[in-house]
């Protein structure tokens, strides 16, 4: 059961690194909030029918205000900050900037206890965030001007990730993941919709051309619906940390993305980066020790 959360993890975790290249790729076009209000109003869309045909029960009246919160918090200011993130730095180092969510999430589930601080998970956290500092340190000549100020917004928005991943997890075990992400993306979409039609985001949507309502659908389906319904359905089936450093392997993704469609460049610093971050997941997971005991 543990195996299948990890696993369902990793696959959120790759197709997100997508996600960071098709928001790149709307970046020139629309505003950050209204990004995300396609993303999210799309994803909770799609979602919607699905939540219905599959009569899984929807978060409790007790949890529902818990639902909406993190919500606001996950599919509000996340979006937001993630995506002003990619207006300021490149695809590679904004998803390598995320990859900080194990450390967060780690040290977040320790102080509220709700997940122990082991040594194994501890020290495969340090060994993919090394990869990470390596990663990172790749291409800072090349990186625009401002690349400092996107990868600090991504590390906010990786701790907003981190305390969805912590908090989130006893009330996606009380309900369906796909009840509970269909609920919590209604009320952080709402937010955006209004937030884009005050600020005349919406507007902007006349002058896209085909391939941007492309990235826009890709946006909404896969990485709207499909990646926050495999991270709600891992959180319910293995621990907050062990979701979270599999987000690590979002740089890969990223980084592919990246260089097929915003030309950015893949040096061996971020190859030798990505090499300690998949190390570093094989560790906190156990994976060594299981093929060892096998």
């Amino acid at each position: 059961m543990e195996a299948l959360g990890v696993a369902a993890a990793m696959l959120s975790s790759a197709l997100g690194g997508t996600a960071v290249g098709a928001t790149r790729y709307l970046a020139g076009a629309l505003d950050p909030v209204t990004i995300g209000a396609l993303r999210f109003g799309g994803g909770f869309l799609l979602l919607l029918p699905l939540a219905l045909l599959r009569r899984d029960p929807w978060p409790a009246r007790r949890d529902l205000p818990a639902a909406l919160g993190l919500g606001l918090l996950f599919f509000g200011l996340f979006p937001v900050l993630f995506n002003a993130a990619l207006a300021e730095t490149t695809a590679a180092r904004g998803a390598l900037a995320l990859s900080t969510l194990p450390l967060l999430t780690l040290a977040v589930a320790a102080l509220l206890g709700v997940e122990p601080l082991s040594a194994r998970k501890l020290a495969g956290v340090l060994v993919a965030m090394a990869g990470v500092a390596v990663a990172l340190a790749a291409g800072l000549k090349t990186a625009p001007a401002s690349a400092w100020r996107g990868d600090l917004l991504m590390v906010a928005a990786a701790f907003c990730m981190a305390l969805y991943s912590v908090w989130s997890r006893p009330v996606i075990a009380r309900s369906g993941p796909v009840p509970f992400t269909a609920a919590a993306m209604a009320a952080g979409a709402l937010c955006l919709l209004l937030l884009s039609a005050a600020e005349g985001g919406l507007h902007r949507l006349a002058g896209l051309g085909t391939g941007q309502w492309i990235a826009c659908g890709y946006l909404a389906a896969v990485c709207g619906a499909a990646i926050f319904f495999l991270w709600a359905f891992a959180l319910r089936r293995t621990t907050p940390t062990l979701v979270a450093i599999s987000v690590t392997v979002n740089p890969v993704t990223a980084s592919l993305v990246g260089l097929l469609l915003l030309g950015e460049p893949i040096g061996a610093d971020l190859l030798l980066g990505l090499a300690a971050v998949l190390a570093g997941i094989a560790i906190a997971t156990g994976l060594g020790r299981r093929r060892t005991a096998r």
